[in-house]
């Protein structure tokens, strides 16, 4: 159920604001939306999972938080990665 190396590689190209940039807001941020994407997958089709509904809760938890860390810092950088990202705020 976790990203493939490969799959979370391209991600973090996609986002990165600079070469080498695995550790920046977006780059978690679009990391953990995919994880969060695959989580729900799963949980549609097993419904009484309830350790992978609580690692949900967690990662959805810590997007929150990064988003508003990015949001209090760089209003442009958070509205641009939401469009990108198609989350809803």
């Amino acid at each position: 159920m976790a990203v493939s190396k490969e799959k979370k590689t391209e991600i973090m190209q996609k986002y990165a604001r600079h070469e080498g940039d695995t550790g920046s807001a977006e780059v978690q941020i679009a990391v953990l939306t995919f994880d969060i994407n695959e989580l729900n997958d799963h949980i549609r089709s097993h419904k009484k999972d309830y350790a992978s509904q609580r690692g949900l809760m967690k990662k959805i938890g810590h997007r929150r938080n990064l988003l508003a860390y990015l949001r209090a810092n760089d209003v442009q950088r958070y509205r641009e990665l939401i469009k990108s990202l198609g989350l809803r705020r």
